[in-house]
């Protein structure tokens, strides 16, 4: 089985812009390459998974989705990594937003973050050990969908920097100034399978 690191889109990898709809919107996190790189290179499998209201509130559609996506793995391929899969919620449960009227997309699901779905999904798929494995994020989502899958959740201050409030119960093994910081403490304090 391999090991990974689940690692959250938007304020974690890419500067948080809001409701990103556009690959012109994608500016990587400073450092987040060389944290990558080193994850990579300890035999990490890098696999982003993020919630992605935009589908549901219609802002984009799930084939410019992939566009943004194509351009985020080209950004870091530019830097010398690469992402080892994508995984994306295009569900938004709640009914507030008057532009979200699809109900394939407007829907209860068990792949929105805080739940571990995607997490889960990408183990399956990839054949990792989640006993071994870390997500990084910038939200308290985050923290609690990797505590819900059995791996280690670390949060970054960059983003939204846990301030979220959604999930105010998770916590963190760690929290780390961005993803540079996260790596290193993720590969100092590594969980041998």
């Amino acid at each position: 089985m391999s090991w990974a690191v689940f690692l959250d889109r938007d304020g974690t990898v890419n500067e948080y812009v809001g409701l990103l709809s556009g690959p012109e919107q994608l500016k990587l996190v400073p450092g987040v390459t060389e944290g990558l790189k080193k994850l990579h290179d300890a035999g990490a499998l890098l696999v982003l998974t993020t919630n992605q209201p935009v589908v549901a509130r219609e802002l984009v559609d799930e084939e410019g989705l992939a566009e943004i996506h194509t351009r985020l793995q080209e950004l870091l391929t530019a830097e010398g990594v690469q992402l080892d899969a994508v995984y994306y919620c295009p569900h938004h449960p709640e009914t507030g937003h008057p532009e979200a009227q699809n109900p394939r997309y407007r829907r209860e699901c068990e792949c929105r973050k805080p739940k571990p779905g995607m997490i889960l999904e990408a183990a399956d798929h990839l054949d990792i050990d989640l006993s071994a494995s870390y997500a990084i994020g910038d939200s308290t989502r985050d923290i609690a969908a990797a505590e819900a899958a059995g791996c280690v959740p670390v949060l970054v201050r960059t983003g939204v920097a846990g301030e979220d409030g959604t999930c105010p119960e998770a916590t963190p093994a760690f929290v780390a100034d961005d993803l540079a910081g996260a790596a290193a403490w993720i590969l100092e304090h590594r969980i041998q399978a």
